[in-house]
């Protein structure tokens, strides 16, 4: 079970409609990736409406809180923080000024050089009200706002000074911006919408909102979108490199996504057909970790002709495991998420797919529910490599103390985790299921060699930060 994504977004310009309704769907197909807090903010006649809180999209916003949320523009955001504390303070979208005009920001994503941008600002008398790097990108837009009347030239200029992986949702006026950085290590997605056009974290998203998804926004692209539809686009200066993250295909999307032009559920079942192969077990069931690891199972039962067997239930009224904020509590609910189906694991060796593995605590729960409930012998097959480095653009995973691969060998994890056996799917095997080249992928906490300079640690394209 692996760490905490940060966040999902979705913006949206209608023409004749109100916008809220839209971004409610939106965020509510995004759910999986934070549960900590949900916010919306729309205009109407220049007119900010905004409304926020803690818990999920569906406990914070009635009906009657959507319909305060008045006019055709707006965005959207849920949240599991990686930067800033937990706190409604930090919940998104966050509003600020631009120039006279108030503005609200939302994004997905961690800014490496957070601190440096955030001392450059106080030096320039800018005062944070929190400490989260959403609102320090946003004041960051408005100083280079005051050198120019152009918004989206002040975007392009603000992205130059920040390091990172980010999608990020603007709205100002009528107007949404959306833009993703440079590398395209975090996702999002144009589309189109009944009477509009919407961006979202992932492709679900659009559709559950009626729509459908159009194309990737690309990485460094910035997007605006005005009374309906694209109204422009440019590009922020890059390399012509990408980096997309490799764990949105091996857990954070869901698996009815497309990512940067990948079907999540082909590539998942890609990953258990390579596992079959690369790690072959003799065994009696195959048994998928739900949910996110089912076409993994799926995959490894058609490579290797072991029956596949749904014998571990997961409650649909229970949060995910991996966004709960402590690891006594994220123990503890594996108990109520999971239970094993009666009697059908007495005797049997069984291969347990998982997606990943990252602390290897609820892992180790799930294998101890397995042997309770009569497994003999169990085999962890896992659909992504040993993480052995810390994410520094998105996914709160920066402790190396917490992986439990980053210094031991699969057979010390098997002891870890009270399995017979664990074998993981290759970084080759992970690079051709996903179907990109590895030069487009980002895979620093499987290698520790980063798409941009992080202070301490190893890159992998530019010599230095001036080269991003």
């Amino acid at each position: 079970m692996p760490a905490r994504d940060a966040c999902g977004v979705v913006g949206v310009s209608l023409q004749g409609k109100g916008a809220a309704p839209f971004l409610f769907r939106g965020l509510r197909a995004l759910q999986h990736r934070g549960q900590e807090s949900a916010g919306i903010a729309t205009t109407s006649h220049n007119v900010m409406h905004h409304q926020k809180g803690m818990g999920l999209v569906h406990e914070i916003f009635s009906q009657e809180l959507l319909d305060s949320l008045r006019g055709p523009s707006g965005i959207g955001h849920v949240r599991y923080p990686t930067t800033g504390a937990t706190d409604l303070e930090n919940a998104q979208p966050i509003i600020v000024k631009i120039r006279d005009e108030d503005a609200a920001i939302a994004h997905n994503g961690d800014i490496v050089n957070f601190e440096r941008v955030r001392r450059r600002l106080q030096a320039q008398g800018v005062d944070l009200l929190g400490n989260a790097d959403t609102e320090m990108m946003a004041q960051t837009i408005a100083l280079e706002y005051g050198h120019t009347r152009d918004l989206e030239a002040a975007i392009r200029r603000a992205c130059a000074s920040l390091i990172g992986g980010y999608a990020v949702v603007f709205l100002v006026g009528n107007r949404v911006f959306a833009f993703r950085d440079p590398l395209g290590i975090r996702p999002l997605v144009f589309g189109t919408v009944e009477s509009g056009v919407a961006v979202a974290s992932e492709s679900v998203a659009l559709e559950m909102m009626g729509g459908k998804a159009v194309r990737d926004v690309e990485p460094g692209e910035v997007l605006v979108l005005e009374r309906g539809q694209l109204a422009h686009t440019s590009k922020i200066p890059n390399t012509g490199e990408s980096a997309h993250c490799m764990f949105e295909w091996v857990y954070f999307s869901r698996p009815d996504s497309v990512v940067d032009r990948q079907p999540v559920y082909d590539v998942r079942y890609r990953i258990g057909l390579r596992l079959a192969k690369e790690a072959p077990a003799e065994s009696d069931l195959v048994v998928p970790v739900p949910d996110s690891a089912r076409p993994q199972a799926l995959g490894f039962s058609a490579g290797s002709g072991i029956p596949y067997a749904e014998a571990l239930i997961k409650s649909r009224f229970v949060e995910r495991t991996f966004i709960l904020p402590d690891q006594r509590r994220r123990e503890q609910e594996v108990q109520v998420k999971l239970h094993p189906v009666p009697g059908l694991l007495k005797g049997k060796r069984i291969v347990l797919l998982d997606d990943s593995i990252v602390r290897g605590t609820t892992l180790r729960e799930i294998v101890q529910m397995a042997r309770g409930a009569g497994a003999v012998r169990v085999d962890v097959r896992v659909g992504c490599p040993p993480i052995r480095a810390p994410c520094y653009f998105g996914i709160d995973m920066k402790d190396r103390r917490q992986l439990v691969a980053s210094s031991r060998s699969e057979d010390e994890v098997a002891k870890v985790i009270g399995a017979d056996s664990v074998h993981y799917i290759s970084i080759p095997g992970l690079v051709e299921s996903i179907g990109l080249r590895a030069d487009e992928l980002c895979l620093g906490c499987l290698t520790g060699r980063y798409p941009v300079e992080v202070p301490e640690e190893r890159h992998r394209y530019q010599k230095s930060l001036a080269e991003f």
